[in-house]
């Protein structure tokens, strides 16, 4: 299956899983984002990236615009390893790296966790791709992808046992809005999938179709 029917099938498992009240805040949640219009202020095609330096899964700092001298990058922004979406999308681009690596581009995947934590999250799902940590959303900020959850929704977080403290090192709440770009080797953005759903991702299959025309 391709992502895309992998994260339908997730997201149907958990109509089922989850109560209705419960449903209703997530999709609050969401709809809040689009109301505020958080995607339209995002950067998109044709935007310059900020520059972007930032430690990897072992602590290392990376540099993005020193890896574009060598090929175009696909930038995925995802909200942490305690994501079940992210997961699938982590494993999915994973499996199309092959792909993506032959079609001349760079696979680097952003979030606010920690270093551990993008560690574990890297070990969980066997990526051979750099995983960066966007401590505080410095990055994501830049980009104009983060939101503050609503308090109801931190506690539906909570109650599923999710710890954002713990996983970002920080009391801020905060998340990046689920995004892929494909950044050309000048620093500009030449492909964008920006939504508010975390339930949405770029699907590995448009990825790839895209590099294929650049």
């Amino acid at each position: 299956m391709s992502l895309t029917q992998d994260l339908k099938a997730r997201a149907d498992q958990s109509v089922a899983k989850y109560s209705e009240s419960t449903h209703r805040i997530m999709n609050n949640g969401i709809q809040t984002l689009r109301d505020e219009g958080l995607v339209s202020k995002a950067l998109k095609t044709g935007d310059q990236i900020p520059e972007i330096t930032l430690p990897n899964a072992a602590n290392k700092k990376m540099s993005v615009q020193e890896l574009l001298l060598d090929k175009k990058i696909v930038l995925s922004f995802y909200r942490g390893g305690w994501c079940p979406y992210c997961n699938l999308e982590l494993k999915a681009l994973q499996d199309a790296l092959p792909e993506i690596e032959k079609h001349g581009a760079t696979l680097v995947a952003i979030s606010p966790e920690t270093p551990d934590n993008s560690l574990t999250t890297s070990e969980k799902n066997g990526l051979r791709f750099e995983v960066l940590s966007d401590l505080d959303n410095k990055i994501a900020k830049a980009f104009n992808l983060v939101f503050t959850l609503p308090e109801d929704l931190i506690e539906v977080y909570q109650g599923f046992k999710i710890d954002l403290e713990a996983s970002n090192g920080n009391t801020a709440q905060q998340l990046p809005i689920s995004a892929t770009y494909i950044i050309d080797q000048n620093g500009t953005i030449i492909y964008d999938f920006i939504k508010e759903d975390y339930k949405e991702r770029a699907d590995p299959e448009e990825i790839i179709s895209f590099l294929k025309t650049k």
